[in-house]
């Protein structure tokens, strides 16, 4: 498939201009000095990879060797590959509407194919995401640093088990720096290819857990402390058929980067890149994530637990195997903490375009800015604290906003096809994704509601 399959202009500043749409809460591609907004000259390759690669690598990481566990490796390691294909596929569709709508966003193509109401379906379901998983990210890196006790048991965190417990690496007080000194200055830049360096770092921290991982599962193959992980998923009768659904959430969920797509084409030099950008950063991701599910499950096989951090937080068997768990946990609480201001982007202009959907664009308006960021940082900063695990909560987002944000959305567009440029093949595959993803994510919902009423683990 060709991204962008309409040949853009000579000049790329006149194809950018053609396709702004003033209704479109989404920056300018290449800001000129106006309105207090500094000269700007095009992102990168590089940079354009890195801060997509970091948009598709969140939280869900940690669940994968879950789905290893439920669908065993085969099948495990098959779906996660076949899913990269599938969003490859969104992703081209969305654009080539967007080049044939002359939209610059997401929600601008959505408005062009359905009118105001399927914009603001959109728009509703990236806050639905967005806030739930930026959230999670913070409850992860509160139960991390600070601990956390479920069920009476309390798990030291890591400023816990260094200083032992004080005032300062309480969870409230170590949330609120976090969100002071990181959070809050990282999300008031106003481009996101400013963000291209952390970015780096935080793809760079996601391999660094990587890494490890790997080594101590090739250290206890060698020693033979690793048994054989089942190779497909054991299927006895129909309510263990149901739980393999369970895990589809997470697979949709660990691919959905398409809120950021347009923001990163927009900000490009040479706009006919965003083709590399993403099977760039979708075969990284991709890769990663086979890795980290293969050596995970091998590593922890059947005890491998849906947040395989946690399984760090007991004893490797290893050589320094303390001070490598102390590591893997806080180069993942860096990675998410770099993480957030990716998601927190789009979060910001999807609520602006919400609420004035007629007004200036946002990097123009500098208080409109500033309230609406701290805003949110706000609510997701209590939500973290009064909230005290949306695990759950996480499986119904993944079932529910980010399977449309990821594939029902592009397919209905392409199904629909205002500008009569979809091929029957085009079509085919829509609706195959639309059917699979309908009824996919109904199972899963049924089952996890299924497991939440009887208390229950779906995966057990």
């Amino acid at each position: 498939m060709t991204i962008g399959s309409l040949k853009p202009p000579k000049h790329k500043n006149v194809q950018k201009s053609n396709r702004l749409d003033e209704k479109v809460p989404l920056l300018p591609t290449k800001q000129e000095k106006h309105g207090g907004c500094e000269e700007f000259d095009g992102a990168s390759f590089t940079g354009a990879v890195f801060n997509l690669s970091t948009t598709i690598v969140g939280a869900g990481i940690m669940a994968l060797p879950a789905t290893m566990k439920t669908l065993g490796l085969v099948l495990g390691i098959a779906m996660i590959i076949f899913m990269a294909f599938l969003a490859e596929a969104s992703i081209e569709l969305l654009l080539r509407f967007s080049r044939a709508a002359k939209a610059t966003s997401y929600g601008g193509v959505m408005g062009e194919a359905f009118g105001k109401c399927g914009k603001i379906c959109l728009q509703i379901c990236i806050l639905v995401n967005n806030i739930g998983i930026l959230i999670v990210y913070m409850i992860i890196i509160g139960d991390v640093l600070s601990g956390t006790t479920s069920s009476g048991i309390h798990r030291a965190g890591v400023l816990e088990g260094w200083f032992g417990v004080h005032w300062w690496n309480g969870r409230g007080f170590v949330l609120l720096v976090t969100t002071l000194v990181v959070f809050a200055p990282l999300a008031c830049l106003k481009r996101i290819d400013s963000l291209k360096i952390t970015s780096g770092i935080s793809v760079g921290l996601a391999v660094v857990f990587l890494v490890i991982t790997v080594g101590i599962t090739l250290i206890k193959l060698i020693n033979g402390s690793i048994s054989m992980p089942r190779l497909l998923p054991n299927v006895t009768d129909l309510t263990s058929f149901l739980n393999l659904f369970t895990v589809v959430p997470v697979l949709v969920t660990a691919y959905i980067c398409h809120y950021n797509v347009h923001s990163i084409d927009n900000e490009l030099e040479d706009n006919t890149q965003i083709k590399g950008v993403v099977r760039s950063s979708l075969a990284l991701c991709a890769t990663v994530y086979v890795m980290i599910s293969l050596f995970g499950f091998l590593l922890f096989g059947d005890a491998t637990l849906d947040d395989v951090l946690a399984n760090f937080d007991a004893d490797l068997g290893i050589p320094y195997g303390s001070l490598l768990n102390d590591v893997v946990r806080v180069s993942y609480v860096g990675h998410l903490m770099l993480v957030f201001p990716i998601a927190f982007y789009p979060l910001r202009l999807n609520l602006d375009g919400l609420l004035f959907p007629s007004a200036m664009p946002l990097l123009l308006d500098n208080l409109r800015f500033a309230l609406i960021t701290v805003g949110l940082v706000t609510l997701i900063f209590f939500g973290a604290n009064f909230i005290p695990s949306i695990w759950v909560a996480f499986q119904f987002t993944g079932a529910t906003a980010a399977v449309c944000i990821g594939f029902i959305f592009p397919a209905a567009i392409t199904v629909w096809d205002r500008h009569g440029i979809a091929t029957n093949k085009d079509k085919i595959l829509c609706i195959i994704m639309i059917v699979l993803a309908l009824f996919s994510n109904l199972v899963a919902i049924y089952s996890d509601a299924y497991a939440l009423f009887k208390n229950v683990s779906p995966r057990k």
